[in-house]
């Protein structure tokens, strides 16, 4: 489809809507006494309304680091960001006053962090927390966020919402406090939501409750969703997408399904033979080998090449660049064909 430039008497493309969120090219580093450790190396993501990114890694690899680029909360010195860009709706929110991006940060875009404890203030009670939102933002009064916490409360699944309201986040378990991060989030209906290992401690039953809960409210406001963890057997059944990270970069990105099918990079192939099976009972654990590596010293050539069962000499001197491998698939592999069994 062409639209008509009258003016120029000619045809001009047609403009095309800008994803939700457009991570490009991006970089943070952080200037340690040891020298700079460069946590995130050239990292691009987008995002749509109404769909999951899974960002997938080991500790260290770069996920939470770019997830904190972008809500803007990076501690900045020691950390920089030298280059790149972060486009909400198309504007680039590095370029932006502190200001516009205070009105961003929880109204447009809300964050779920890992550690639910540590993360709620200890001696304010959990509806003054929820509450707070509502002053702040919307200039409630404090009967009014009180009720706005209960309504939150309830969307959340909180037993006894109306009674619990002036409790304190150690008298909740683990599960609901993470409800209780997940409600926060949500006060202000925000577009995009990024969640930080948001099942990390939580046993399985509890995190299949979370990640549930997570995607019926996402499809309830139709927002868009970064899902950072290292597990892939939480993201089977919510993500649309993949973005696999290992130290700084992303090495492979697929449509989920097809990625547990046939992984496209050997370290995604090695965290899916780590994830316990049930067929393979009394069986030893397949781990990957080594230790990620130290972000002051990455290795030369491709960062996973110490690791690597397929690692050759190319492996070791050049940096492999993100491959089109596939419909939507990406892999940062010298050997992504051998990989992929082709």
């Amino acid at each position: 489809m062409t639209v008509i430039d009258e003016t120029a008497g000619a045809p001009a493309p047609a403009t095309t809507t800008a994803p939700l969120l457009d991570v490009r090219d991006l970089h943070v580093e952080f200037r340690t006494r040891d020298g700079v450790a460069r946590a995130v190396n050239g990292v691009s993501y987008s995002v749509e309304a109404g769909e999951t990114l899974a960002v997938l890694g080991e500790s260290g690899s770069g996920k939470s680091v770019t997830a904190q680029a972008i809500m803007g909360i990076l501690d900045m010195p020691p950390g920089s960001i030298p280059h790149g860009e972060i486009l909400f709706h198309g504007q680039d929110m590095l370029t932006m006053s502190g200001e516009q991006r205070r009105k961003i940060r929880g109204r447009k875009i809300a964050m779920i962090f890992q550690d639910a404890l540590s993360s709620l203030n200890p001696v304010l009670s959990v509806g003054y927390q929820l509450g707070e939102m509502y002053r702040v933002h919307e200039g409630l009064s404090r009967k009014d966020a009180k009720a706005k916490a209960i309504e939150l409360m309830d969307r959340v699944r909180i037993p006894g919402a109306r009674q619990r309201v002036g409790d304190y986040p150690h008298q909740f378990s683990g599960g609901m406090r993470q409800r209780i991060m997940i409600a926060m989030a949500l006060a202000l209906e925000p577009e995009l939501i990024i969640a930080d290992e948001p099942t990390t401690a939580l046993d399985v039953t509890v995190q299949a409750q979370v990640m549930d809960l997570l995607a019926e409210l996402q499809r309830e406001f139709n927002m868009g969703l970064i899902l950072i963890t290292h597990d892939l057997g939480v993201v089977a059944d919510v993500a649309d997408k993949i973005a696999v990270m290992y130290a700084g970069r992303i090495v492979e990105t697929s449509p989920v399904h097809d990625i547990y099918r046939r992984p496209a990079h050997p370290y995604t192939k090695g965290l899916l033979r780590s994830i316990p099976r049930l067929d393979q009972k009394g069986q030893e654990l397949y781990a990957i080998q080594g230790l990620p590596p130290n972000l002051l010293h990455v290795p030369s050539g491709c960062a996973f090449n110490p690791r690597c069962p397929m690692a050759q000499d190319i492996c070791r001197t050049d940096v492999p660049e993100l491959h089109t491998v596939g419909a939507g698939r990406g892999s940062a592999c010298h050997f992504w064909k051998e990989t992929l069994g082709e």
